[in-house]
């Protein structure tokens, strides 16, 4: 059975929701379920219907760490912010509207837990598994042992903050796209960066407001992690409230890297009220910016919204003595870290993408 992706308002993750059948009665689902499939639009469809899109847990192959994935019914939703917003930057308008595909998004901010297997392990193999490995190999794994692994880290990459259940920060947009290929490896699934507008659509949770959680930014400590409440560091991921689709520390904590290269004048491109499917600015060999979206501890309230926007810059690295510079870890940047999301069906100009960064001058 096809099924449409349907204007989102408000739409809660899949997990959540009741079935046409219970809603309306198997009979009225049935006609609707023509109505809609009939008037879908070929470029939305997908093979797979939602109830297959269920919350799991992902394990890394040969060790204990998992991460949780939440899924989200594709949809249409409003981009940016109006110029009447307080604290808003000329690179979050024009608004417009966007549709999305079905996709996973990763629950809390990629952990170190996560990252370390990646960045420090050998995936070191039993002499059993050594005999076995002499068979020709499934593609999953020859791209998992296939990906480079970051070089060793000047200095502490967690600078003393914390190392278990807390977010990874201190790596670079090329780092964090080389992890979520190796995982792809790893699983035989296809973990990649959020595009921008699947980040945002994942923030808001249906809201339109500055935060999704209204309005008002003197409720944002029950929410988020920020310059007043901070302390001057990140902390443990899942502290704080979550959004009304069960994300936690979409804003704040950390910064989150998305998939698309940074342009301030990005927004212009589109028609205000045509909706645009899957827009990406795909990331070439430019080593700067990239997108970070959702402010971090650092931050103030203002940078701390669903639409704000953040450039990187080689700032980040300033004090990285290495010449040419890491491609690997940003010396300043102990604010941006990043989550991962699944799509339900890759859109074709993702498909095979990754970093085309070689190194810094």
């Amino acid at each position: 059975m096809h099924w449409l992706q349907v204007q989102a308002v408000r739409r809660p993750p899949l997990h959540k929701r009741r079935s046409l059948g219970v809603v309306f009665g198997l009979a009225s689902a049935a006609v609707l379920s023509f109505l809609l499939w009939s008037h879908r639009s070929p470029a939305l469809a997908e093979p797979s219907p939602p109830e297959e899109m269920k919350p799991y847990n992902e394990s890394i192959t040969g060790t204990d760490v998992k991460f949780e994935m939440v899924p989200f019914e594709g949809g249409t939703f409003t981009m940016g912010s109006p110029e009447s917003e307080a604290k808003r930057s000329t690179d979050e308008g024009p608004q417009h509207k966007v549709t999305l595909h079905s996709f996973w998004m990763e629950k809390y901010e990629t952990r170190w837990d996560e990252y370390q297997v990646f960045a420090f392990s050998k995936d070191l193999m039993t002499e059993r598994q050594k005999k076995v490995d002499l068979a020709p190999q499934p593609e999953s794994k020859t791209v998992a042992d296939a990906v480079t692994r970051p070089t060793p880290p000047y200095t502490d990459p967690t600078f003393g903050f914390g190392r278990e259940g807390h977010p990874v920060i201190n790596i670079t947009h090329h780092a964090a796209m080389e992890y979520t290929r190796w995982l792809s490896g790893k699983t035989g699934k296809t973990y990649r960066l959020p595009t921008e507008a699947e980040w945002e659509y994942a923030c808001r949770a249906g809201t339109e407001t500055p935060f999704y959680f209204g309005e008002d930014p003197k409720q944002l400590g029950e929410y988020a992690w920020y310059l007043e409440n901070s302390d001057a560091r990140p902390h443990q991921v899942g502290r704080k409230k979550p959004n009304a689709w069960g994300l936690y520390d979409m804003l704040g904590n950390v910064a989150e890297w998305v998939l698309d290269e940074y342009d301030k004048v990005y927004y212009k491109r589109f028609t205000a009220d045509v909706p645009v499917l899957a827009p990406i600015l795909i990331p070439a060999e430019k080593k700067y910016p990239h997108v970070a979206r959702g402010g971090s501890w650092d931050d103030e309230p203002g940078r701390v919204r669903c639409a704000a926007r953040q450039a990187s810059n080689p700032d980040w690295s300033l004090q990285d003595p290495q010449m040419p510079q890491s491609i690997w870890w940003h010396t300043e940047a102990t604010f941006v870290g990043f989550r991962v999301v699944r799509p339900l069906e890759e859109q074709e100009n993702l498909k095979g993408l990754r970093s085309k960064v070689k190194k810094y001058d």
